[in-house]
């Protein structure tokens, strides 16, 4: 549906600049921002791979599991659906890991996973608890080190690339915090009205 409405998007432009006799404008901007844009995807890869590297050396030398130990029983207390030692867990603490180091695009793959071990567990179409609550974890992911933001620093030429770490760790608990009260908010008013 995005891809539509993207296309759809660009269609409108060119039909109306063609119309509007402004085409040579539309490919002047076209062209001009070509470059940057290979350019900062370039330099984003180069940042994620490094960091996707990191990540491995880090998996290799156990931090990981021991992050996902010390993690351990918080997720257990927000995900009380999931038994103990389903893959489910594992693909979350995954996730959640690789969204704290800031690396989203690495940390998807983790929870595509871990939703449909999630939907294997409910057995059914619906959206399951652990599910919402996961989607709400995810969106406003809790974020230690921002890698993507401070690589689109650093090509620019920010002084302080890294500056916005503090900040950055400050806003994501408070959009943790606040997605996990407003989940578990609508979770019980739900239950309160199903029962009544």
């Amino acid at each position: 549906m995005v891809n539509l409405i993207w296309a759809l998007l660009a269609i409108i432009g060119i039909v109306y600049a063609a119309f509007n006799g402004t085409m040579e404008d539309v490919n002047k901007a076209i062209f001009s921002t070509l470059d940057e844009a290979v350019m900062i995807a370039l330099s984003l890869a180069g940042v994620l791979i490094f960091w996707l590297g990191l990540m491995k050396i880090a998996e290799e030398a156990g931090l990981l599991k021991g992050l996902a130990k010390l993690f351990r029983p918080f997720v257990r207390k927000i995900f009380p659906d999931i038994p103990e030692n389903d893959p489910a867990l594992g693909y979350i603490l995954s996730n959640m890991t690789a969204n704290m180091f800031g690396l989203g695009n690495a940390a998807t793959p983790m929870g595509l996973k871990a939703m449909n071990e999630l939907k294997r567990l409910s057995n059914s179409q619906e959206a399951s608890r652990s599910m919402i609550t996961l989607l709400a974890i995810n969106t406003s992911s809790l974020t230690l080190i921002p890698t993507t933001v401070i690589a689109i620093r650093m090509k620019y030429g920010s002084e302080d690339p890294t500056s916005i770490v503090g900040a950055t760790i400050l806003a994501t608990i408070i959009s943790t915090c606040a997605a996990l009260l407003i989940d578990r908010y609508f979770y019980y008013r739900r239950k309160r009205l199903m029962r009544t």
